[in-house]
């Protein structure tokens, strides 16, 4: 007897596709248009006025040994010709990222104070975070064409559990005593989490913040594979004729880029912490 799990996969696809094909089609007309204003706005400005940017937003958030690495780091993406294709990659970094903890912070709130909910999504963020990241391209593709979009959306799933683990994470380690303060003093439910648990289980949430930036920036190189632009354009295209120096510019574009984000990130977290 053979158990046919992908027949049952696909045929719930198809489902999803027959019923809901027109929403599938405006988020994707949504986050298309919206990453095609943001990459216009970033390739508008002369690469090093957003150099400039990048190494005093990396000096304000962590120090001046990372400001330099972004400097130096990002004058050397601009030599090797990989400019724009960072600059592309970044975007989609930026818009996954943000759609992935924009869904994922406020799940995790929730998880953390209904035990319902965590017994019941925990599996299913187990699932998410140990499926190879491959297989989430092909619904992607089904749902929303080739290109960008697809490789955003894959994204936002494959970067997610991070967010809502160390969210849920950092606010049960919150001790109950302070609780108990709170609600002896009066406070609402929202107060406490707005005015004590939020701030204690910050450095949680940033370190969630940090890895679902990481995950984005591995998971959109891979995304190339369907078509999306960007930094994984460029290693696809060395892979496919076989020319090691495209694909270890720009791999090293990759690691750079991946560098200064989690410099960045992390160094939000150690102020806050």
């Amino acid at each position: 007897m053979n158990l046919s799990i992908g027949l049952v996969v696909e045929s719930f696809i198809d489902f999803l596709l027959i019923n809901f094909g027109p929403l599938f089609a405006l988020i994707a007309q949504i986050v298309g248009g919206f990453m095609g204003g943001v990459e216009s706005l970033i390739l508008s400005l002369p690469p090093i006025v957003l150099i400039i940017v990048f190494a005093l937003v990396a000096y304000l958030l962590a120090d001046k040994k990372v400001a330099l690495f972004t400097i130096i780091g990002f004058l050397l993406i601009f030599s090797m010709g990989l400019w724009i294709v960072t600059m592309q990659t970044f975007v989609m970094v930026l818009v996954s990222a943000s759609i992935a903890l924009f869904l994922g912070i406020p799940i995790g709130i929730i998880m953390s104070g209904n035990k319902f909910l965590d017994d019941f999504l925990t599996p299913a963020l187990d699932f998410m975070q140990t499926m190879p990241p491959f297989v989430y391209l092909i619904p992607a593709v089904m749902f929303f064409g080739i290109g960008n979009v697809p490789g955003v959306m894959a994204t936002v799933v494959f970067s997610m559990p991070p967010a809502i683990r160390l969210t849920k994470l950092g606010l049960k380690q919150v001790p109950d005593e302070l609780e108990e303060v709170g609600t002896s003093f009066g406070s609402t439910p929202l107060q406490m989490l707005v005015k004590i648990k939020l701030p204690l289980a910050l450095p949680s949430i940033m370190a969630g913040i940090n890895q679902s930036i990481m995950l984005s920036l591995s998971m959109v190189v891979i995304a190339s594979m369907i078509g999306a632009n960007g930094l994984g354009e460029a290693v696809l295209t060395g892979i496919q004729r076989m020319q090691i120096g495209i694909g270890f510019e720009a791999g090293l574009a990759v690691v750079i880029l991946a560098i200064v984000l989690d410099r960045i990130t992390s160094g939000i977290g150690q102020s806050k912490a």
